[in-house]
């Protein structure tokens, strides 16, 4: 899935707010063990670097989270934030 093409789908004002709601829902997840190692050496290199607001931060986070927690990430995307096309994009993939 492209993850870099789908965050510039969203919109400058929502991703501190989604960044948030990501990092919440991925540090209690019960679903640990879905995530491959590497990409969870990828966020945090990312996280390390500064916040997960930027492209390429938001673009990690957002795939941790839909391979963690799908469902509760979709639905704050569409619900919460009202981004219907990046739900849309992400289920396309």
């Amino acid at each position: 899935m492209d993850y870099h093409r789908i965050v510039k789908m969203i919109p400058v004002e929502k991703r501190e707010k989604l960044s948030t709601k990501l990092t919440d829902f991925i540090l209690k997840s019960k679903n640990a063990d879905k995530m491959p190692s590497s990409l969870a050496k990828t966020l945090l290199h990312h996280w390390q670097q500064g916040p997960l607001t930027n492209d390429a931060g938001l673009a990690v986070i957002l795939e941790v989270a839909v391979t963690l927690e799908s469902d509760k990430t979709l639905n704050l995307l569409g619900e919460e934030l009202q981004l219907s096309d990046v739900v849309t994009a992400i289920r396309a993939e």
